[in-house]
């Protein structure tokens, strides 16, 4: 009875030891690895930077007036065309009381003195046709007589200009109407009737009457980092992205690198502005937002491979790529790369057109696997 029961241990003891060799060996069966390849081709590479930014017009005039007064009349509204010596505004002259009362005091004054050598030359005259008085004293007559003439036509002008902003005989350059200087496109138009506006002089820059641009020259002002400020330089092709037309694209070129970085975001940006080539029928407004696409460095009709597929010595940090030799048998190669944007790189030696590249787990394999892979 012992022996049967001392046997049944046994022998469960035995299937259990069985059972567990081999749950381990079926759990440590390897299974085949089949790894893909890919083939190097042939194409263009280009580095770029994206720098970001709006459409601006390369020149703003600002047509501001050139006395005080009241707007009378506006003639223009924010993008009509306009050309030079159009209309754009009148103004009515509101006159300063104490200037105007000086013009009036001085406009007496000279009428006094007029009426005053008006009778002295009258008698002057007569004098003279009697023969009584030389002709040296009858001519000093007359020339004080025809300048107190002139001075109060001069104080009369000065009285209607202080009162109207005009004078007769002075409507053709009358600064009352506020006229283009230059031809282009009504940007903003920031006053309205009755507004009161005040001259540009010396001392104030005066009120702004209207914005005028050429939209035909228009330019793209941005910024960009200053890891990238080095690589870029006047001239460089752009290529410019408009939000409010997605579907077409601008050439540009870059004319301009501020000389001085502003810390922006705890980052240092550099003020960028590129000149737009417009055709014609080209119509974009002012203040548009915009993208430039700067080529930083290019290369084309290059032997390349995608960025993925390189491999790098952990010892050397040499880039390799392993190339298949068989029928799942690669080899180490070392390569030479060349411009990467990160996508592609070019390949300048190691491999050729033919050679199939093996795509490796970027992740790592696991310990069992890489001691499995078949590598010469």
């Amino acid at each position: 009875m012992k022996q049967n029961t001392t046997r049944i241990i046994l022998i469960a003891i035995v299937l259990a030891f069985g059972g567990a060799l081999f749950y381990f060996w079926k759990r440590n069966q390897k299974k085949d690895i089949t790894f893909e390849t890919k083939q190097p081709y042939t194409t263009n590479i280009q580095l770029t930077s994206i720098a970001t930014g709006k459409i601006i017009p390369d020149e703003e005039v600002s047509i501001r007036p050139n006395i005080n007064g009241i707007v009378s009349k506006v003639y223009v509204e924010a993008g009509e065309p306009i050309e030079v010596g159009d209309k754009i505004a009148e103004i009515r002259v509101v006159p300063n009381i104490s200037n105007l009362q000086s013009s009036k005091n001085a406009v007496s004054q000279a009428r006094i003195d007029f009426e005053n050598q008006q009778k002295i030359f009258d008698r002057q005259d007569q004098l003279y046709k009697k023969g009584v008085i030389s002709i040296n004293d009858y001519d000093n007559s007359k020339t004080a007589f025809e300048q107190a003439k002139q001075r109060l036509a001069a104080a009369n002008e000065s009285y209607q200009i202080v009162k109207t902003g005009t004078a007769k005989g002075f409507n053709a350059v009358a600064n009352t109407t506020v006229k283009a200087t230059v031809s282009g496109v009504i940007l903003d138009v920031p006053i309205k009737k009755g507004n009161q506006v005040i001259q540009n002089n010396n001392f104030n820059a005066g009120t702004e009457i209207a914005l005028i641009a050429d939209t035909q020259k228009m330019i793209f002002e941005g910024t960009i980092d200053e890891g990238e400020v080095g690589r870029i330089k006047e001239g460089m092709p752009i290529t410019v992205t408009i939000g409010a037309y997605p579907d077409k694209k601008y050439d540009a070129s870059l004319n301009y690198i501020a000389p001085k970085g502003v810390e922006k975001n705890g980052a240092v940006e550099f003020e960028i502005e590129a000149k737009l080539k417009l055709n014609k029928s080209d119509n974009l407004r002012a203040g548009l937002s915009a993208n430039a696409n700067i080529i930083l460095d290019e290369v084309k009709d290059v032997l390349a491979i995608d960025e993925g597929l390189i491999q790098y010595d952990k010892e050397t940090k040499k880039p390799f790529v392993e190339v298949a030799t068989g029928d799942q048998i690669f080899e180490k190669r070392d390569i030479e790369i060349g411009l990467s944007d990160g996508i592609k790189a070019e390949i300048k030696s190691g491999i050729t057109k033919d050679d199939a590249i093996k795509e490796w787990n970027a992740l790592g394999e696991p310990e069992e696997k890489k001691a499995n892979r078949k590598v010469h």
